[in-house]
């Protein structure tokens, strides 16, 4: 039977007074006077079984409709599949603005197996002779930026610096290496890795799309490097505003940015993960200005530091806060400082450079020459210079050029994991 909304049989118009006859037919329920299936009638149409009325409508005594559970079913597929749509997508926008449960960023991180300064209570106390150095603490409290494929995180805390007075974020890395109970009561080396251009409010080496963290993975299975532990610090106190910046260094009535990278952040490290004790495990890394201030902190501090990778940096420091402080200035300068360490016989250091031959700054590579050709290979100043061909100012340049000199050129020197 036809139906019409809301369950009311559809009873079609007819003029008034006419009241539709039931159809006679033969035993078939075919209408007398109709030709069979596949013949034509008087009029030259088809043949139809069904029965009509006069005015083109089917008969109520026709064949019943099948029923619309079919359409209903379609109907509940296509909400269902509707739901499931929307689902996914408030997912997707929920991991996106970092709202849990859909996203592990920002969850509590903790390195190792051992408390940070809890290293005697679990009797994993290293020996008075032993390389290592265990967690001194206080534990920092690690929130995570991002999981790696390899179930390694970046995290990030908040640090005080205690001797430099400045407030800044720090993000840390550690290998898979670091949890491998081969490595249990073993310290690892440290990089300290600093970013270019403004380098606040973050360090772009915390994102993983630079791979710096999965390259290092990579290299010490290739048997390249030694498997870092990472620190990426701010590199300035604020944003690099009409190209101010603070040139990795404590400049007077500023913030002393030197003392936050070279004393903070490594005491960070030292009190949060096993490390190496001697200034062996110890290394910086950075591009631009950033790395211009590892070759300054390494230069300036080898009794802490004992290598640093430096790709496109700048060899003398050129900060517009410098004016009126040139005696600071030339106490930070590493052309000056190289020249010390020569004269006083110092204790070795090893200064890998790599420069693209197309850097936007064409002074960039003659300067870096110089410097290596001044400085370079006399007394305790180790120094290798990588010209990567067709290499351009930028880290996606310098990163996957380090794996193939630069980081195998210190990892020779530097000690770690160590017990």
């Amino acid at each position: 039977m036809s139906y019409a909304p809301d369950g009311q049989q559809y009873q079609p118009y007819r003029p008034e007074g006419q009241i539709p006859q039931p159809p006679q037919g033969d035993r078939y329920g075919r209408p007398y006077g109709r030709p069979p299936q596949g013949q034509q009638d008087p009029y030259g149409q088809p043949a139809q079984y069904a029965p009509h009325d006069q005015y083109g409508q089917q008969s109520p005594y026709e064949e019943p409709e099948p029923p619309r559970r079919k359409a209903r079913g379609r109907r509940w597929l296509i909400a269902g599949v509707s739901v499931l749509a929307l689902a996914g997508i408030a997912a997707l926008v929920l991991n996106h603005y970092e709202i849990p449960p859909f996203t592990d960023k920002g969850s509590a991180v903790s390195f190792g197996k051992t408390p940070a300064g809890d290293g005697k209570k679990n009797g994993n106390a290293p020996s008075a002779n032993s390389k290592m150095l265990m967690p001194t603490g206080p534990a920092a409290e690690f929130k995570n930026s991002m999981t790696l494929p390899d179930g390694t995180h970046v995290a990030v805390t908040t640090l005080d610096g205690k001797k430099s007075g400045f407030k800044g974020k720090v993000w840390v890395w550690a290998p898979k290496e670091y949890d491998d109970p081969k490595f249990a009561k073993s310290g690892f080396p440290v990089m300290i890795a600093l970013p270019g251009g403004a380098g606040y409010p973050s360090n772009y080496w915390m994102g993983t799309d630079l791979g710096l963290q999965t390259s290092i993975s990579k290299w010490y299975a290739e048997g390249k490097s030694k498997p870092f532990i990472l620190a990426m610090p701010v590199l300035n106190p604020g944003p690099d505003d009409k190209g101010v910046y603070w040139d990795g260094s404590d400049i007077p009535g500023q913030p002393k940015m030197g003392t936050w990278l070279t004393e903070d952040v490594p005491d960070l490290m030292k009190a949060n993960f096993r490390t190496v004790k001697s200034r062996d495990g110890w290394a910086f890394m950075g591009s631009s200005t950033g790395g211009f201030a590892g070759l300054k902190a390494v230069l300036k501090h080898p009794d802490k530091f004992k290598a640093v990778i430096a790709s496109g940096p700048d060899i003398v420091p050129d900060s517009s806060l410098w004016k009126g402080h040139e005696k600071e200035k030339a106490e930070n300068n590493p052309e000056l400082l190289a020249k010390q360490l020569i004269d006083s016989k110092g204790p070795e250091v090893y200064l890998a450079f790599q420069v693209g031959d197309s850097e936007n700054n064409k002074k960039t590579l003659p300067d870096v020459q110089k410097f290596v050709a001044t400085y370079g290979n006399k007394g305790p100043v180790h120094a290798e210079l990588k010209v990567i061909k067709g290499g351009q100012h930028n880290a996606k340049t310098y990163v996957p050029n380090m794996g193939e000199g630069p980081v195998q050129y210190i990892s020779k020197v530097m000690e770690g994991p160590v017990e």
